[in-house]
């Protein structure tokens, strides 16, 4: 079971590096579609409302996820088929690397209106307001969680629980993304998805950070900086996932992250990560090649992890 596993890891890392998202009927869309569909009649201004949503939610997309397990698991070619797809499916570094590339280049040619309208596929801050230093700032912190939270994370459930891990951990990212948010509507609807997020990237989150600082001088960063960033300012961060991997990135490549971060509903002031230099459009291409390293070795450790899993 271990190697069927292990291989279908890979080949769905391989499957994303190669092709990227599926071009139409995407699953996780569909999967957007059903819950966007289902709020609109079971939404209430409750966390109840917001728990029961969830749970029907993503425990029907891992309940598919065990379906298919079951069904995959009597051959190891079967098994490793089934788990590549999933992981195809639910992986989005080559998306994420293609939206931070191309977000450094019209950075780099000047073209903030560009960059403004591009801001959205990584993030959902506040883009109009934002000059080139603060869409720089956005991109890499942005790549920095989105390598924890859609490559290392969806790796490492799926090492642990294959299939059923992928797909669930997946359907409660996807919600957080949704509904998760601090806003009027969201504040107690959404609280059961962004808490079960918040779980679920406990681990995963640190893993990034630690793949990070190990990946730091394949960039030409700094591992040392990276350690110390880390351990010094993670935990200031409001989030206690997203500053674990922001700071190691931000130590990496040795500059300030964090400060005044402006969204659709509100303003926050967050603690600055690190103390070099404000990032710039290379370091927003520095950022995207650190991620894919950082892809790399999680798909390493996922592998062996689920080789070695009975």
């Amino acid at each position: 079971m271990g190697a069927g596993r292990a291989l279908g890891l890979l080949l769905g890392v391989a499957a994303d590096a190669v092709f990227g998202d599926p071009r139409r009927f995407h699953p996780v869309a569909a999967f957007g579609s059903a819950a966007a569909a289902l709020e609109k009649r079971v939404y209430a201004d409750s966390q109840a409302a917001g728990v029961a949503y969830s749970a029907v939610l993503v425990g029907g997309t891992a309940a598919l996820g065990v379906a298919v397990e079951r069904v995959a698991r009597r051959h190891w070619l079967t098994q490793a088929l089934a788990t590549g797809v999933a992981t195809w499916v639910v992986l989005g570094g080559r998306s994420l690397a293609a939206e931070g590339t191309s977000m450094g280049r019209e950075l780099d040619s000047g073209d903030l209106e560009a960059a403004r309208s591009r801001l959205p596929n990584l993030c959902g801050r506040d883009a109009a307001r934002l000059d080139t230093l603060g869409l720089a700032r956005a991109t890499v912190e942005s790549v920095a969680e989105n390598t924890s939270d859609a490559v290392v994370a969806p790796l490492f459930w799926g090492a642990a629980f294959g299939v059923p891990g992928l797909l669930g951990y997946r359907a409660a990212n996807t919600l957080d993304a949704m509904v998760g948010h601090k806003s009027p509507r969201y504040l107690r609807f959404g609280w059961a998805s962004a808490r079960l997020d918040d779980l679920l990237n406990l681990l995963p989150s640190r893993l990034a950070a630690l793949l990070t600082i190990g990946g730091a001088p394949v960039v030409g960063g700094s591992a040392t900086q990276a350690l110390e960033t880390w351990r010094r300012d993670a935990s200031a961060h409001p989030s206690p996932n997203a500053g674990q991997v922001e700071a190691a990135f931000a130590g990496a490549l040795e500059i300030r992250l964090g400060g005044r971060t402006v969204y659709s509903h509100g303003v926050e002031e967050r603690p600055v990560l690190g103390h070099g230099r404000n990032p710039d459009s290379g370091h927003v291409t520095r950022a995207v090649e650190l991620s894919r390293v950082v892809g790399f070795g999680a798909a390493l450790v996922s592998a062996v992890i689920a080789f070695f899993r009975k």
